[in-house]
């Protein structure tokens, strides 16, 4: 795993990854819900769809649309195994242990908390 603010700052240099801003739907769903519910959703979606060692889909099972922590994900190449091991040094074909599930969810809320 990277160094948070390491990660961050070579986030912001990428053209592609430092496009992603929340749209104004996004933004709604992050007011009303609040920041805790949309880090629990989160924390569902790591570990559903990102934490298996062959996660269903990889490569495309995440959108880029309708939820923060989907925008989150592509900003913070945390959206596939490949982009994980690419910019976050953390293996493919291996299933995510909890400690590497809670650093994908606290880059997820650092950049999240950066839209607010």
């Amino acid at each position: 795993m990277r160094d948070t603010d390491d990660l961050f700052a070579h986030l912001q240099r990428s053209r592609f990854r430092s496009r992603f801003r929340l749209g104004a739907r996004e933004t709604a769903y992050l007011e009303q819900r609040g920041l805790d519910t949309v880090i629990e959703h989160a924390d569902r979606f790591i570990a559903e769809r990102l934490a298996p060692a062959q996660p269903k889909n990889d490569g495309r099972q995440t959108p880029m649309r309708n939820h923060p922590v989907f925008i989150a994900q592509h900003a913070t190449a945390t959206c596939c195994r490949s982009c994980l091991e690419k910019w976050h040094c953390i293996p493919q074909g291996v299933e995510l242990d909890d400690t590497e599930q809670s650093y994908v969810v606290g880059v997820i809320r650092r950049w999240l908390e950066s839209q607010q």
